[in-house]
């Protein structure tokens, strides 16, 4: 299998300022090609170091990626660093100048033309890579048979450039075999009761698959991963093995073909036809925002509302008051008022609702942060359900629940 080394490049990256999104997005598209990621460097913006971490890349990958340090300012350094590693020179390319004028000119941006003409400056030995949503343009140097893909650092940049011209690049170069995965989400059971369950079919399975064990939240995703010269083969063998897994785990099983919870949802819904709507307290919206993140959720999302304020919830969702005195606002009883009262509002198959403290400080009602309860309606179905989680941040608090939610309501409409 062919290798590559990721190298980011920035002190921003190095302070914590700003998240490294690229190397997930690079690794991920090289995966689906057959290229294994083996090491991920985190840089400063400086010349030596890049120069020595190239040279640590070059004695074990077939391709090198660098991101970062490509803008027009003084301190972007990663240009003068590929000069002196591959011992090249920069020089002005008409080309580039002017993709970069009419890039400019499209923009309405032309007078920082003159600002931004180093982008121009390239490696003679390069091969160049148009960048079609920014200035910097993408060099590439090979050397000893590795390619070296110097990227700029703006994510919106780097996606096209890898998906579109860099990785059909690789794909004729490189001679590659075929890649092929699958998923099996499973819910309901421990990581490690699971592996032990499935110990006899992991060991017995053939050496050219490889089994991954990746939680998330209380889903395990079993990820097969099949390489080899055919992919037709390597996508029955894929089949046969999980057939021989359903026996043993199957009732627990909510998915063997989608990896995101959201999707694994769109299809069921879209299946059976059915529609949902939301209410959401504790979840601020994150609920909403997973359903209609898949393509075509119009057919079944009706629509949701984020009944933040107790009042809200009492004028649009018809939550009666005398249960949140007696009960609070963060209760199994206002849980199941809100999801009947969405569902009455939205006209929709299935309702859910949340309502929690997803903290850092205590709710008004005095309940401890982390607290939560959703309800899920199916028809005239009910189902309330309470979770503890302190240990979570608000942000990873809100994005549990909501995993949870749906995951839920899968594995309920797989057992209807």
């Amino acid at each position: 299998m062919k290798t590559a080394v990721l190298i980011t490049i920035g002190d921003e990256i190095l302070s914590g300022n700003t998240v490294d999104t690229n190397s997930n997005f690079i690794a991920t598209q090289l995966k689906e090609i057959g290229v294994k990621v083996t090491s991920i460097f985190t840089i400063p913006d400086d010349e030596n170091a890049i120069v020595s971490t190239l040279g640590k890349a070059f004695e074990v990958a077939d391709v090198v990626f660098t991101t970062g340090g490509l803008g027009p300012t003084k301190d972007d350094i990663t240009k003068k660093a590929y000069a002196e590693f591959f011992e090249d020179e920069l020089i002005f390319s008409d080309k580039v100048y002017e993709h970069l004028r009419a890039y400019l000119e499209k923009r309405n941006r032309l007078w920082i033309l003159e600002h931004n003409k180093d982008q121009a400056m390239v490696l003679f030995k390069a091969k160049v890579f148009m960048n079609h949503f920014g200035t910097a343009p993408c060099l590439m140097v090979e050397k000893n048979g590795t390619f070296c893909f110097s990227l700029p650092g703006v994510p919106f940049e780097v996606k096209p450039l890898v998906k579109d011209q860099i990785i059909p690049f690789l794909k004729e170069k490189l001679s590659l075999e075929h890649i092929v995965t699958r998923i099996v989400s499973v819910v309901d059971v421990p990581e490690s009761i699971l592996s032990e369950n499935i110990e006899g079919w992991e060991l017995a399975l053939p050496k050219h698959i490889a089994l991954s064990y990746l939680p998330i939240g209380t889903r395990v995703k079993l990820r097969l991963t099949a390489s080899g010269s055919s992919q037709e083969i390597l996508e029955k063998e894929l089949e046969t093995e999980i057939q021989k897994l359903i026996p043993i785990i199957g009732e627990n099983i909510i998915a063997t073909q989608e990896d995101k919870i959201e999707k694994i949802l769109g299809e069921l819904l879209n299946d059976r036809k059915l529609t949902i709507s939301v209410s959401e307290s504790c979840t601020g919206g994150e609920l909403s925002r997973l359903i209609t993140s898949i393509t075509g959720s119009s057919k079944y999302f009706i629509g949701g509302i984020v009944s933040y304020a107790t009042e809200k919830k009492i004028d649009i969702l018809k939550v009666n008051p005398k249960k949140i005195e007696e009960f609070t606002v963060v209760s199994e009883q206002v849980a199941s008022e809100m999801a009947k009262g969405c569902q009455e509002l939205f006209k929709t198959d299935i309702a859910v609702s949340t309502t929690g403290v997803a903290g850092p400080g205590k709710g008004e009602d005095g309940k401890d942060v982390g607290m939560v309860y959703y309800t899920i309606r199916i028809g005239n179905d009910e189902t309330t359900s309470k979770l503890f989680l302190p240990h979570l941040e608000r942000i990873d608090f809100m994005h549990f629940v909501s995993q949870k939610v749906l995951q839920d309501i899968i594995s309920l409409l797989i057992k209807k």
